[in-house]
This record gives C-alpha cells, structure tokens and sequence, in this order.
C-alpha cells in the first residue's frame, strides 16, 4: 500500500493520466466541481463521486484510468457537458501502491471540453470498533479515517463532502471547514481552490450498530447435470466482525429488554433465484428447522436464523443448497454448451466476502473448457470429482477471489463441449448392472445345491403355485360381476338394450373361460394330494350362487326399464339381491385366506 494511504484510511485517491504524456501538470485538466457523499451507514464504507472534469489546456486529452489495487469494487459512469454523447468508458478512477488497471477512454477530452464523471467505491474492514470490546448492555462504537479532500494530480476550484451516518449519536469528528451537523448527515465545504493532491485527515467517530457480518469463506459448488438439474450448495463460515462481546451473555437480559445486545444480529435474508427448490439449511448437527423461506415472483428468500445470536468475534458455520432446473442456465448449440450462472449469491444485505472458492462439477466427457468471467478471479488447477456410474471422473473448475462485495454478484459463463452420446453411458452402465444381476440370480435359482432332494418340499412348492394362480383367477371373476353392475347401471340410464345383451355375453363368455381354468387348477390339486382341492370346488359352487344373483339382478333392471315393476318393489328387491351375494362373497373370502 502507499504509506499515505493508511493514514488517510479509505480515501479515494484519483488520478488522470494524459495519453499524450505522463505528467499530469501539463494536461490543463481542472476539475471544475466535486461533490463526494460517504455513506457510513453500514459496515460498509461506500463513497460516491461527482466530478465536472474541464479541460484548460490548449488542445484534446486522451485520457487513461487508473484503479487503485486495494480496492473492492468501483463502478462509472459519463456525461459530456458540453457534446451530447455519451462515453461508456471509465476515465477517471485511482491509484494507489503503483499497481494499475489501465481503461482507455472512448474519445479525447478536446479543448473547452467537459466531462460530468461518476464515481462508486466500496471499502471493507475500515470500520474500526472503538472501543474494541463492549458488553452486552453497550453500543457499538466505530471510527472511521478519510480524507476531507479529493485526492487527484488536478487542482480543484471547488468541493463539498456529505456524510451519512448510522445514527444520530457522533462522539467527535473533525471540524475542517466549519463543518454542519443535521442528523445524521455532516457536511463539510465548500472547499475552494483546492491544490493537486491535498491531504487532510477526517476522523469520525460514531454509533453504529448495524450487522458487522463478514463471510470468512465460502466455498460454492455448483455441479452440472445435463439430465435437467443444476445443483448448488455453499459452505460459509460466517463471523461477527464488530466490537468483541466483553463478559457473559445473559439469553435472559437478551430476550426481555429490546435493546440488550443491539450489534448483534439474530438472522439475515438470503435471496435465491426464484427457480431454485428443494432448499435446505443445515450445519454440522443437522436441520436448522428456525429457518424460513419464502417463495416470491422473482426470487426465493431463506431467512437464516443461526442456532445463537452472533455477538463481536462469534462466529458460525452452515451449508445451505437448493437445485435449478437445468434449462433455465444451460444452453446448447450441437455439442457446444455455455453454463451462465452467478458466480456467489447473496447471503445478505451489504454481504463481505473475504475469501470465495467456486467449484463447477461439469458432466463426465466434458472437453475445451473455458471460462469467461466479468472480472478478474484467480484460477486453480482443474479436479476431478467420482459420483455414481462415473468412470473416469467430472472435470471440476476450481475458480477463488478474495474481498467481494454485493456487486461482485455476477454472471459468469464457462463453455465446454460434450459429445450427446455420452449421456447414453450412465442408462448402459445400470441396464448392464441389472442385466448381470437377473442373469446371475436366473443361473443360481436353476442350479441345485442340494445333496438330496425333498420330494415333500416341491410338492408345497407345485401347490403355493396353483394356489396363487387360483386367487388370481378367482378375483377376476369377481370383478367381471363388478363390470356388470357398472352395466345394468349404464341401462337404467340409457336403456340400451344392446349394450346390456353385449355386456351380458362378455360376462357368459369371459366367465365360462375362468370357471374353466379354474376347474383345471382344481384337477392339478387333486392329482397333487392336496386337500385344498375341496375349498376351491366349495369356491365354485358359491360362485354358481352370486353368478345367479347377477343374472337376477339383471333381469329386475330389465323389468324395471320396461315398467312392469314398480320402482319401491324394484328397490326393495335390489337390495335383497344385494345382501344375499354380499354374505356370499364374504363366504369365498373366508375361502381363499384359507387357501
């Protein structure tokens, strides 16, 4: 880091650089008006530049970036004052430790020209607890170091500061400029005549009691199915980043007095793609079930509640996983396919990451992998992941960065290639797998081991075989008469006789073939020296029985649809039918349990 950056804490150091030459002093860039706004409202430090950027001299800049290393995250934008067009490059960024990421900007600045520049920075770990332990019963207090100036090679003719903090509860703050205290909110300027690289040290010192949660590490894996399902689960360690909790914590105090423990966080919403099902939550003992979630348009929240609260300097450890259908992510084009996905979720509002490892388990057979990603991350050596059926493993991109923030919260595209053949390999491996297995119990079953047969032992075999094919036969039989009933049914509704005489045949004919089988199981029985001969033939006279009572039954419909009974007889004697071939039925039942 430069050795002035520490004692300016977080501030953003700009600086432009002429195309046309590297000292800055001869660009005639001025910069006409700055206007900051640092949000200290979280644990984040945010600081948001304005900029009208002027150029003096006597001909057109070809400006270059310049981005501080140490930094987290930034974004911009442009407007040019005094041409309508708009520039999309960045052109005004920061320096810091002589390690420069370099964006050359669309066009030149010309002569009388002005740029309107917007600049967002993130910084993390620059809230400082002051004190650094406090108990239960207290506040949290931070510090926070900056710099009152924009720290720029540029003279800057004027420059307001506008800071927002946590609360309303400031302990000090420097007092450069006259400052204004409304709130939460301190203004400082306006500075005018500002000279190149102006430093003055602002040191704010405030309460702030907002969730000091920082993810230690996190290790994301995302594994690839071509079968319809991408499957995500991360690994978080998590940790209380504030104030370290001093003394013993009392659950008592904490729960009856609201504001007992006001730093310390009790759970925080985690947001999903909305696709995303079969969410779980758990850690090294198991289900979290104080967990919620709850299914929106466009998103799925997981409100995370840990087993305890975390205080300063508490830590804990979980896993949470979901699955997304495949076709939302993957696209194909013949044997080409591009996986886009984020490459980190969010855990939770204004989410630190101090260390990110991406895992990307691809399909077996996947070959010319690459990755495309939005900015830089630090690739490792490939892997290569064993699940079921694999048989010379997944390729695994290992992908880490370290110090991300809420806007790291980006697609990410790894494109591969994979042979459409190859999902057969998986299907062939089980049928293969059970072929071998039915083959081997085929070839086992048929081989006797015995050293002496039990001529006694296969006859109860030879008879539990025509046992059970009597039952099956017996039952459809019944259910012929059951299909008849539906018949008559449809009769006196429709009144077609057809149907009732067509249904009536299928019934003689389909059950003249079953009461036949039937006999001929009986015989075998017989022939066996099985006394269970005798039940099944009682079985057949009992079935003579109900196939009379449906016969019956029939005709009374008949007579019914023809008026030649009356409706209160018909009834009356339907539901006698009805109880005869019920005690009937219930008779062959006993039967065939017994069987």
């Amino acid at each position: 880091m430069n050795p002035k950056l520490p004692l300016l804490g977080i501030s953003a150091c700009l600086v432009l650089l002429s195309a046309l030459s590297s000292r800055v002093s001869a660009d005639g860039l001025v910069n006409e008006e700055v206007r900051r706004t640092v949000d200290l409202s979280t644990h984040l430090a945010k600081i948001t530049a304005e900029i009208v950027l002027s150029n003096q001299g006597p001909g057109a800049v070809r400006l270059h970036s310049v981005v501080c290393a140490g930094l987290i995250f930034y974004s911009h934008s442009f407007t040019r004052l005094s041409i309508s067009m708009l520039i999309s490059v960045l052109s005004y960024l920061f320096s810091c430790s002589g390690e420069f990421y370099k964006v050359h900007l669309a066009s030149s600045l010309a002569a009388g020209a002005q740029l309107k520049v917007k600049v967002e920075m993130t910084f993390s770990h620059v809230l400082k607890p002051f004190p650094t332990h406090i108990t239960q019963a207290e506040r949290q207090l931070v510090v926070f170091q900056g710099n009152h100036y924009l720290y720029s090679p540029y003279p800057t003719r004027s420059q307001t500061t506008r800071v927002r903090l946590a609360s309303k509860t400031v302990e000090s703050y420097t007092k450069l400029g006259n400052p204004s205290k409304s709130d939460e909110v301190i203004e400082y300027g306006p500075f005018r005549d500002v000279a190149p690289f102006s430093e003055d040290t602002m040191k704010i010192h405030y309460e702030n009691n907002t969730p000091f949660l920082t993810i230690s590490s996190i290790t994301r894996t995302i594994e690839v199915s071509h079968w319809g399902n991408i499957a995500v689960e991360e690994t978080i360690d998590l940790r209380h980043t504030g104030a370290v909790l001093k003394g013993p914590f009392s659950r008592y105090d904490y729960q009856r007095q609201s504001d007992s423990g006001i730093s310390s966080v009790k759970s925080f919403k985690t947001i999903l793609p909305a696709s995303a099902q079969d969410v779980y939550y758990r850690d090294e003992i198991g289900n979290i079930s104080t967990s919620h979630l709850q299914v929106l348009d466009d998103s799925v929240e997981v409100e995370v509640r840990p087993r305890f609260p975390l205080f300063g300097g508490w830590k804990t450890h979980y896993i949470i996983g979901y699955n997304l259908p495949s076709y939302e992510y993957l696209y194909t084009l013949g044997d080409q396919y591009a996986l886009k996905m984020r490459l980190v979720d969010h855990v939770y509002d204004d989410q630190v990451i101090d260390s990110l490892t991406v895992k990307i388990i691809l399909p077996e057979g996947a070959r010319h992998i690459n990755m495309d990603t939005p900015y830089n991350i630090d690739r490792m050596p490939n892997q290569l992941h064993y699940t079921y059926l694999d048989t010379f493993g997944r390729p695994v991109l290992v992908a880490t960065k370290n110090n991300l923030v809420e806007q790291h919260i980006q697609d990410v595209v790894v494109h591969y290639n994979f042979n459409k053949i190859l999902m057969l390999q998986e299907p062939l491996l089980v049928v293969g797998a059970f072929y071998i297995l039915f083959f081997t119990v085929i070839i086992y079953v048929r081989l006797d081991f015995a050293i002496t047969k039990d001529p006694a032992a296969e006859v109860r075999m030879k008879v539990a075989s025509i046992t059970e094919q009597v039952l099956t036969l017996v039952n459809k039989r019944l259910g012929l008469y059951r299909h008849m009933d539906e018949v008559v049914n449809r009769y006196k509704q429709s009144r077609d006789t057809g149907a009732l005489n067509s249904g009536r045949k299928t019934l003689e004919a389909d059950h003249r073939t079953l009461t036949n089988e039937i006999s001929s199981l009986q015989a075998r029985l017989k022939a066996e020296g099985s006394d269970l001969a005798d039940k099944v033939g009682e079985v057949q006279k009992l079935d003579g029985q109900v196939k009379e009572l449906v016969c019956r039954s029939c005709q009374e419909a008949e007579r019914l649809v023809a008026g030649k009974v009356k409706k209160e007889a018909y009834i009356e004697s339907e539901k006698n039918l009805t109880s005869k071939r019920q005690e009937l039925v219930s008779r062959i039942d006993s039967l065939l349990d017994a069987l």
